[in-house]
């Protein structure tokens, strides 16, 4: 009996491993000339980040030309720049964060007459994908198993890095709720005074002017 809860437990732990430990990002989309392109990433304080990018080059036989080249900046909610690069063919950036908050890879093409469309393949990495396990296997010197609970144990810490992240997030918004539902709630009071103020200035004036024509 102990044996079967010890496997189920190591089958939901190799399961939550395989679903969660992914968290990387890799997408091709295209550019067009002039144009600006922007993918947002949300990033807690601390997390380690890599990512890297380049411009599909339509004729291998020649080198890249310049108005297929883009410009990259990686910026921070608070409008931080941590990465830039002009009219590159492609390039990479790493940077561990030091504020939470939406972090946004921009992506944009040069003006070209006739407009011409750009692909680029970009990659973005955070938490424990991001992290360099073959050097690690190196310095450490340990075999394939060790390695992947090495990987699982950060992943574990990760998630849980998570999730304490996440709870933070909610009491934020319930205490933004919560102001905003009050606010409202005195909107709508002041509004009904004024309405009912201007109800009674408008029933005043009838009644006066109703009086001055002798009409009651």
């Amino acid at each position: 009996m102990i044996q079967i809860e010890t496997q189920k437990k190591l089958l939901i732990l190799v399961i939550t491993y395989g679903l969660l430990s992914c968290t990387t990002e890799s997408i091709r989309f295209e550019l067009k000339s002039s144009h600006t392109k922007c993918i947002a990433e949300d990033l807690k304080v601390n997390s380690m980040t890599v990512g890297k990018y380049s411009v599909v080059n339509p004729n291998e036989d020649i080198p890249l030309p310049d108005f297929h080249k883009v410009s990259v900046r990686v910026t921070s909610s608070n409008g931080n720049i941590y990465h830039h690069g002009d009219k590159v063919p492609s390039g990479k950036f790493a940077f561990m964060t030091v504020e939470a908050g939406d972090y946004m890879a921009c992506f944009s093409a040069p003006d070209h007459q006739p407009s011409i469309t750009s692909t680029i393949d970009f990659e973005w990495k955070t938490g424990v994908a991001a992290k360099d396990w073959s050097s690690v296997a190196k310095k450490g010197q340990v075999d394939l198993m060790e390695l992947e609970l090495k990987k699982m144990y950060d992943t574990v810490i990760s998630i849980q890095e998570e999730m304490f992240y996440l709870r933070e997030r909610e009491e934020e918004m319930q205490v933004l709720n919560k102001t905003t539902n009050n606010r409202m709630a005195w909107l709508s009071f002041l509004s009904l005074i004024v309405c009912l103020s201007v109800a009674g200035l408008q029933v005043w004036h009838l009644k006066t002017f109703f009086e001055k024509k002798k009409l009651i």
